[in-house]
């Protein structure tokens, strides 16, 4: 191999294993992330400033206590959780602030890896964190108000219905009612001001540290952001990689998500919020959590003076018909992609795999079977690629003459068969655009598996979550952009790629450019480096169309077409008068144009 040939190999590697990198592990500026990180904990104080009111009420109830200080007396009122649950979910208040404490999912687990790598299933939450604020700052009667100050009052409380009432200092009162669907994660929920005369607008301020759910935290990170809509645009969302934010004025804005990887909390105002800021900050790789999220709207003064204020809370998982069902273009927060890649996701790939899910259970078995139609959709461009690797098997026998003919001059074996390929009307690059055709589906299933919620934790083989890499072998150590573990499904993808690259390029000619026959089997192990941490249900997916691409060759190459014919076929073509022009014209008078170059150089040196 030419030492040119080498160094391009070397800087195309250094620059997949770069981008590998950066697209896995998004840089972070560490030092301004930690400190942003210690400023918001010192936020958190032993005494939470929810815990204590002024205002002392002339009715105590026994369980309060008042602390006395020189100047004020203020009164503790113990914090007490109230309950709504269906099947699917148990939500937990608090009379401190009325807001929702924590929520858990019945139907779903996080995964916790102990000695040995032994993993177990634990209670998911969602909106856990300690740190978490959800606080309207409404202006009263003697200044700003905030509600996650308030002690709230229960009004009413059964498993489905909640009302809370907390009395403002200087008169007037705030209502919070939670009424939870059956068999749904979704809340009505909708807010009341009595009692105050003023036009300022109420200011939602939620901050959200979101908890780390999944075992491939890189890709967790990649797919957590905030989300929204504002009303006749498309949905939109703050940086995923970096810290973002995205301010909205004078727009009325349909909803706003804060989205894991595969759960989310949603708010959706029945008219609209006035406008709205929403950030993301980005954590420190030690952090406990995963990432800060915060979003502030306004709401009219008068669209909740003495009226309810009406909502829907959606606190749950990504499931698509779930979220399609409100209509308002929720499921956008299921990271498919955008463009070409993320359509081909929600209007090819998505409707196939719901309706093979309908019949189907098992993850593995769905995904083989989208392997196969999609190798059916696709097959007219496979048919022409395998009709033209047939043309230049063919044709091999006169390309070895050429070869033999001109052994001192590969710069006239180059022009002589292009020549010949353009007499026999063979295109040699027929069986590559097909492929190039077949790539963005390729690239919507990179994004498909590792954000669809079906996948999540579902074992198939060796593999025990299809949105993960299967962890099939531990290594004693760590290799760099690669990791210290090995997975099955990439490393068969490898393999079956190199078969199938010695099956497609016995029939191809090299001799234009002998590097690319190394280059095809150098690449599979390049991207063995970012396959290893890419979700199993895609290496799984690739393997299995590896191996319909190498029985799909041999059957094409034995049955499919009849070698006489072809020969009969281009013997026709060599006939037929030639058109002048076209791209392989294009190219034989290039390699003529280089040959005279080279000829010339060698005249020079002389």
């Amino acid at each position: 191999m030419e030492r040119n040939h080498i160094i391009g190999f070397v800087l195309i590697f250094a620059i997949l294993m770069l981008w590998s990198e950066f697209f896995f592990k998004p840089s972070m500026v560490e030092k301004a992330n930690e400190k942003r990180f210690a400023d918001s904990m010192a936020l958190v104080k032993t005494v939470n400033p929810v815990d204590q009111i002024k205002d002392v009420p002339s009715v105590l109830n026994s369980t309060d206590t008042i602390r006395t200080t020189d100047s004020t007396a203020q009164i503790v009122v113990p914090e007490k959780e109230i309950y709504l649950k269906n099947s699917l979910a148990e939500f937990t208040f608090s009379n401190k602030g009325g807001s929702i404490k924590r929520v858990k999912l019945n139907n779903y687990h996080k995964i916790k890896v102990g000695e040995n790598h032994k993993e177990e299933k634990i209670d998911l939450y969602l909106l856990e964190d300690a740190k978490n604020k959800f606080d309207y700052e409404i202006s009263g009667n003697q200044g700003k108000i905030h509600t996650s100050t308030l002690n709230f009052d229960v009004i009413q409380n059964t498993d489905t219905k909640l009302t809370l009432t907390a009395q403002l200092p200087g008169g007037g009162a705030f209502t919070q009612d939670y009424t939870l669907s059956a068999d749904n994660y979704n809340l009505n929920y909708s807010i009341r001001l009595e009692g105050l005369n003023n036009n300022n607008d109420v200011v939602l301020n939620w901050e959200n540290y979101l908890d780390k759910l999944e075992k491939n935290y890189e890709y967790e990170k990649f797919y957590t952001s905030v989300y929204y809509k504002v009303k006749e645009s498309n949905s939109d969302y703050c940086s995923c990689r970096d810290d973002d934010k995205k301010e909205i004025n004078d727009k009325s804005i349909e909803w706003f998500s804060h989205s894991n990887q595969f759960f989310n909390s949603s708010l959706i105002p029945k008219t609209g919020f006035k406008q709205g800021t929403f950030e993301t900050v980005m954590l420190p790789e030690n952090s406990d959590d995963l990432k800060l999220l915060k979003s502030t709207v306004a709401i009219p003064f008068n669209d909740l003076n003495a009226k309810n204020f009406e909502m829907q809370f959606y606190i749950g998982p990504n499931e698509y018909p779930r979220l399609k069902a409100y209509n308002n273009n929720l499921q956008d927060i299921i990271p498919y992609g955008w463009s070409i890649f993320g359509t081909i996701n929600r209007y090819l790939i998505l409707p196939l795999f719901l309706f093979l899910k309908n019949f189907f259970g098992s993850m593995g078995l769905i995904i083989l079977l989208m392997t196969l139609i999609v190798k059916l959709f696709v097959f007219p461009l496979a048919y022409k690629m395998l009709k033209s690797q047939a043309k230049m098997a063919a044709l091999k026998p006169e390309i070895e003459k050429l070869k033999s003919k001109h052994k001192d001059d590969a710069q006239q074996q180059q022009v002589e068969t292009m020549k010949m390929y353009n007499e026999f009307g063979v295109n040699p690059l027929g069986g590559c655009f097909p492929l190039l055709l077949q790539m963005p589906i390729w690239i919507a299933l990179y994004r498909f598996f590792p954000a669809t919620i079906d996948f999540r934790q579902a074992s198939f083989l060796w593999a025990a979550d299809l949105t993960s890499y299967d962890e099939f072998l531990y290594l004693p150590f760590s290799i760099p952009f690669f990791g210290n573990t090995l997975s099955l499904f990439a490393f068969l993808w490898v393999i079956s790629t190199v078969i199938f690259t010695y099956y497609s390029s016995k029939t191809m000619d090299f001799s234009a450019n002998p590097a690319m026959l190394y280059m095809q089997y150098l690449m599979p192990f390049i991207f063995w480096f970012m396959f290893n941490k890419t979700a199993a249900g895609l290496t799984c997916y690739m393997f299995f169309s590896n191996l319909l691409n190498i029985a799909q060759t041999i059957v094409g190459k034995n049955y499919l077409f009849d070698s006489d014919k072809i020969r009969d076929t281009l013997e026709l073509n060599k006939s037929k008068p030639k058109k002048k022009g076209g791209f392989q014209a294009k190219l034989e008078t290039m390699m003529k144009e280089q040959q005279r170059i080279q000829q010339e150089k060698a005249k020079n040196k002389k």
